[in-house]
């Protein structure tokens, strides 16, 4: 099969831990290696954001990322893209030429609207091209959580949704997300879920750790916005060192990159601050972005890993922890309900509670054995559900379900849709 893939603004090129760099850029690379090595042909179309960046990129057998000029070759953040999806659309259309792709699938909703207008645009076969979304993030979730401080742009409270409706199928990251769908009028019977994977091979139990400078080390990873609670995660270790455990270190991994890094970062200076203010600057470390290949080191040094946002569509970063067999503190939210089982592999708090995240960490730093059990069931999970080989069956048989319903609409006697 040959499979488009559009990915607005996080290209599987892209370095991790930026605002706009993070979990969808793994999944979308992940995603398409995995169909890759299943024998498929996937071509990803991301947006160019630097004039140095060569049209196409061989990423790997039979996968490719490609370039389309769509707006200034410039870093532009994703909340402000929507008026070159028109244009991503046309330079995608335009790349098929007269053989469009057995399907298309848009990551992130602005990236459902150009593959909309690009399957309407490139069907020179006179074959339908189905159009199948993953959303990774949805904007009436977000709004809910920030209210004021959602940066979306107004349009996305109906364009959102009518992606949903109008796409041959929708895939949702975990059993959360269905039932947000099924609030915005997406009908149940053209949803299909398929998690978020890890890579197994990089992500071991086994292998060097780093050395820690203080008897405990805990560790958040993921990009530094305050939805993140990174800040409950500060809060929660001076909660520790009022109870008596002060010989703690939290690693906060993400943030901005370029020369100067985390000094010009608004939101690692307000966690700086806030470390400061709480008396325990000393035990935070923001140690910025670390390559991928770096992490699974970082994180066998760690007791544990804590993911406390706000709200998360589904979070990558858990499992790349119990992957490594170290175990997860979680808020109990969206995709983390799923991949996090309380009291198997990690334990879950409720959200924005830095008390009980504080009372969860007290807890395995007091019993390592119950850390070391958790972790290694961890491990066991992400073997059996998490694996990109499985989730790029899951996405196999969506894209399945996608061709056969344009199939269905078509009249089989004309070859015109119905």
């Amino acid at each position: 099969m040959r499979i488009s893939m559009i990915s607005e603004h996080a290209s599987p090129l892209a370095a991790l831990g930026g605002v706009d760099a993070g979990g969808q850029n793994v999944h979308v690379a992940a995603l398409s290696a995995a169909l890759a090595a299943r024998g498929h042909r996937v071509t990803v179309y991301t947006r160019r954001d630097s004039p140095d960046l060569p049209a196409r990129v061989a990423a790997g057998e039979r996968f490719e990322v490609v370039h389309v000029d769509a707006g200034p070759p410039t870093q532009v953040p994703k909340d402000s893209l929507l008026p070159y999806m028109a244009q991503l659309a046309r330079g995608v259309a335009a790349d098929w030429g007269q053989e469009p792709p057995d399907l298309v699938h848009g990551h992130f909703w602005m990236s459902g609207l150009a593959s909309l207008e690009a399957a309407r645009a490139g069907t020179g076969s006179g074959y339908p091209v189905p159009v199948v979304q993953t959303f990774h993030a949805l904007g009436s979730v977000k709004r809910r959580h920030q209210g004021a401080q959602d940066t979306s742009p107004a349009e996305r409270s109906w364009l959102e949704p009518a992606v949903g409706r109008t796409a041959d199928r929708i895939i949702a990251t975990c059993s959360d997300e269905v039932f947000e769908l099924k609030a915005l009028g997406v009908p149940g019977t053209k949803i299909s879920v398929a998690p978020c994977g890890v890579n197994l091979e990089l992500f071991t139990p086994e292998g060097p750790a780093e050395r820690r400078t203080r008897r405990h080390r805990i560790a958040t990873v993921g990009r530094l916005v305050p939805r993140k609670g990174v800040d409950l995660a500060i809060r929660a270790l001076r909660e520790l060192k009022d109870g008596g455990l002060d010989d703690v270190e939290l690693l906060v991994v993400g943030g901005s990159s370029g020369p100067d890094g985390l000094a010009v970062d608004p939101e690692a200076r307000r966690l700086t601050a806030l470390a400061a203010e709480l008396g325990v600057a000393d035990q935070v470390v923001l140690r910025g972005q670390v390559p991928q290949a770096q992490m699974p080191a970082l994180l066998r040094g760690v007791d544990a890993v804590v993911c406390a946002p706000w709200y998360e569509p589904f979070g990558i970063v858990p499992l790349e922890a119990m992957a490594c067999g170290v175990p997860v503190v979680a808020a109990a939210v969206g995709g983390l309900i799923d991949t996090v089982v309380h009291g198997k592999t990690g334990l879950h708090v409720p959200p924005q509670d830095p008390a009980a995240l504080a009372g969860a960490l007290a807890e395995l730093l007091a019993r390592p054995e119950l850390a070391r059990q958790l972790g290694r069931a961890g491990r066991r999970r992400v073997c059996a559900r998490y694996s990109w080989e499985r989730v790029a069956a899951e996405t196999e048989k969506a894209y399945q379900l996608a061709r056969a319903a344009v199939d269905a609409a078509l009249d089989p006697v004309e070859g015109q849709a119905l």
